[in-house]
């Protein structure tokens, strides 16, 4: 019988900043491997005791100062698999990938943070959208041309809402950066290029369903104008392992929390 791997994916917004959180995120969830976004923090002052203490004694990073950063935390024993590009030549930490141990064979685990991709909808007035954009082409054309791609999980914060069912406004949103037409195309190019969507495997559109709620609004809960940035996918032939799913929304409310919530899923592998 196959052993369950549950994955968790946090924007944690700076981990020096939350590191306590990372506790409760693990007795919540009870996650086998945890991957962090926008960590922050370079490797050189990286807080390395961090995993082993929080039970994670196999942990990976990658990280600049004050930007970007991703880390992932793992009980299972985990290897770097550099195989990608310096995604837009940018060396701007934004990706990590590597094998986690499972039963059935080592599992492909790519960790993600998106550009977010700046406030004007436009590649000439705004660089960073540009940015945005040929990272998700970039990555799209790279994992396309992966032919025969298997047994892979892409996690992360991925900064775009695809689907009109990710935003608590499809029509009030069409023109703020994260659920432009440009940013979702591409990102459901991306996923179509070899993944299924696991999250909407359980929860299917049209159903609303979001990760992240903005610090501007006070009463989030009550207005809920959310958007679902942060994803979980994997390769078609791991879609029949799926056996669960969690997105721990109370995170939201977490003393000092990130404006985004941890996403959980459960595959039998």
């Amino acid at each position: 019988m196959a052993a369950r791997l549950r994955i968790a994916s946090w924007n944690i917004n700076s981990l020096r900043l939350r590191l306590p959180l990372l506790r409760v995120l693990a007795d919540t969830l009870d996650p086998d491997v945890i991957c962090l976004q926008e960590t922050k923090v370079q490797d050189s002052e990286f807080p390395q005791a961090a995993p082993a203490e929080l039970g994670y004694p196999h942990a990976l990073w990658r990280g600049m100062k004050g930007y970007n950063g991703v880390a992932i935390f793992s009980r299972r024993p985990i290897a770097a698999h550099d195989i990608a590009p310096d995604w837009c030549a940018r060396g701007d930490c934004r990706h990590l990938c590597v094998t986690v141990a499972a039963e059935g064979g080592p599992i492909e685990l790519h960790d993600f943070y998106v550009p977010a991709g700046g406030d004007i909808p436009d590649r000439a007035a705004n660089p960073k959208y540009g940015h945005k954009l040929d990272f998700i082409a970039e990555t799209r054309a790279w994992f396309a041309a992966r032919t025969g791609l298997a047994r892979a999980v892409l996690v992360g914060d991925l900064n775009i809402a695809p689907l009109d069912c990710d935003v608590w406004s499809h029509r009030q949103l069409l023109d703020v950066v994260s659920h432009t037409p440009p940013e979702t195309e591409g990102l459901l190019a991306w996923q179509n290029a070899g993944f299924v969507d696991a999250v909407r495997h359980f929860v299917p559109a049209p159903e609303k369903l979001f990760t992240w709620w903005s610090y501007r609004n006070r009463d989030w809960r009550a207005s809920d104008r959310g958007r679902r940035l942060d994803h979980a996918w994997v390769t078609p032939d791991l879609a029949p392992a799926l056996r669960g799913w969690q997105v721990l929304k109370d995170a939201r409310d977490w003393e000092r929390g990130s404006d985004h919530v941890p996403v959980s899923i459960d595959l039998a592998v």
